[in-house]
């Protein structure tokens, strides 16, 4: 009785086990995610060169090796400092369409490590569009079109089969721009499977 007992234990275990990460990361699934990022530093009320990244991207799986199209954009805002206090505000509006390959895996695909490349393109606005500052001085940076790439590594740390915790870092690089043309950011997300 006891062997009947355990090999039923087993046999309901490993069925509840296949089914809980059975349904996860299978090919053709879609997923929406969140992300709200930190740009070049760490921004606290003191600094005043630091900024933000907001963005909101579609992915796709595709293959039994879980590699990722993702489609998305993003609204960054950065800030150069000007003066003793004064700093000029630079936001960046842009689209993305990368390609994730998954680097590592445990089992379950609990979690998951991509690294990533993708090309970018948009518009970078400097102090939204005024060129003549407060006190009467002009700035030189215009407005443009911007475009280029990045490179990421994202982990994902999946809470059920439906929603992941994700974490990344960024490096982008925007070639049109009069201000910057490389920028480095780093934050937290939510990824929902949408099927």
């Amino acid at each position: 009785m006891k062997k009947i007992l355990s090999i039923f234990a087993v046999a309901v275990l490993s069925l509840f086990a296949g089914e809980a990460f059975a349904q996860r990361n299978l090919p053709g699934m879609s997923a929406v995610e969140v992300h709200a990022n930190m740009v070049n530093g760490f921004y606290t009320g003191n600094s005043r060169n630091c900024g933000y990244n907001l963005g909101v991207f579609y992915s796709v799986i595709k293959g039994n090796n879980v590699n990722t199209w993702s489609f998305g954009g993003e609204y960054l805002q950065t800030y150069k400092p000007y003066g003793e206090k004064g700093r000029i505000p630079v936001a960046q509006f842009t689209g993305e369409v990368g390609y994730n390959l998954r680097i590592v895996s445990d089992y379950s695909q609990t979690f998951l490590l991509y690294g990533g490349v993708s090309a970018l393109a948009g518009y970078e606005t400097v102090n939204w569009g005024e060129s003549i500052l407060r006190d009467g001085s002009t700035i030189q940076a215009k407005d443009a079109f911007i475009y280029g790439g990045a490179l990421n590594l994202q982990a994902e740390f999946y809470l059920s089969d439906k929603i992941a915790l994700t974490a990344n870092v960024k490096g982008r690089f925007t070639f049109g721009s009069d201000v910057q043309i490389y920028h480095t950011t780093y934050g937290v997300g939510v990824k929902f499977i949408i099927e």
